[in-house]
């Protein structure tokens, strides 16, 4: 049983038809199976990879990382369209072009849409079921040149707070800053794909989760992930948990929190959407 994101009832752009660039960071990963994937979906694709320089030794895992999104994020306040940026260990739903839009092309104040999340929050959702939230983690996301120009700046006073040499979670501020620019941001009814990357150490060490899942796909991935190391049973359970875990957020009020609920003159929109994501019987 699935049921359809409430914003295709309003003939939503695809996502084939709305982006200008997908570009993909990456380290040493390999990246010719996603590049592939996009390639052969239509999408204009184009890997940054970073080049290790002296300076970057003692650097954090995190602010290496934000350097990586940085050369992204220039390419992109340079586009006429806004443009997909993913990781090299994201892999997308099965006709992933062909998903819609996940905010509306009039809306003129867009600052980033993520399209995989995690610990994800919902605030509000239109009438015509566009879902504007919070998420941290940036495995696949939509920005637009006004969102990326501002991320630059936050990229900026990371820089010189904490600095390079210290770990940041620098993802779970991109919202609270692009809002304090007046942008809005904007939530999937379910995730566009599945971070597919090992459990990350560096997080772990500072008091995170050492590994982060999509709760709830759009459908039936492209590819296996990583972390299934080619084994459906490590796949399904793996899927199985973050399912489960899905669930337990949405009913322990940490998707739609009852703060918003009662400040919300639409309750029942919000109520509907959260319930409605997670009823699906796909992993």
């Amino acid at each position: 049983m699935v049921i359809a994101n409430p914003s295709t009832a309003t003939n939503s752009p695809k996502l084939i038809d709305s982006l200008g660039k997908v570009a993909i960071v990456a380290y040493k990963e390999s990246t010719d199976l996603l590049q592939q994937y996009f390639t052969e979906s239509g999408f204009d694709c184009q890997v940054i990879r970073q080049q290790h320089k002296a300076e970057y030794k003692n650097y954090s895992q995190s602010y290496l990382v934000l350097l990586n999104h940085c050369a992204a994020w220039k390419i992109a306040r340079q586009a006429t369209k806004p443009t997909l940026i993913v990781e090299a260990d994201f892999v997308p739903v099965i006709n992933f072009s062909q998903l819609p839009l996940t905010f509306s092309p009039q809306q003129p104040n867009v600052g980033i849409s993520w399209l995989y999340t995690c610990a994800p929050q919902v605030y509000s959702v239109s009438a015509d079921g566009y879902a504007q939230g919070f998420s941290t983690s940036m495995v696949a996301y939509i920005i637009t040149p006004q969102g990326a120009n501002h991320l630059l700046e936050l990229a900026d006073s990371i820089a010189s707070d904490p600095g390079p040499t210290v770990y940041s979670s620098w993802d779970s501020q991109i919202d609270g800053f692009l809002r304090q620019k007046k942008l809005k941001n904007y939530l999937p009814f379910r995730n566009y794909g599945e971070h597919g990357g090992l459990p990350n150490r560096e997080h772990h060490q500072h008091g995170l989760s050492k590994s982060h899942r999509a709760d709830v796909l759009y459908g039936k991935l492209a590819f296996l992930p990583m972390y299934a190391a080619n084994s459906r049973l490590n796949f399904i359970l793996i899927r199985l948990k973050a399912r489960i875990k899905g669930i337990a957020r949405l009913f322990l009020g940490k998707f739609l929190r009852i703060a918003v609920i009662k400040g919300s003159s639409v309750p029942g929109r919000l109520i509907k959407f959260a319930l409605s994501r997670q009823l699906t019987l796909s992993l």
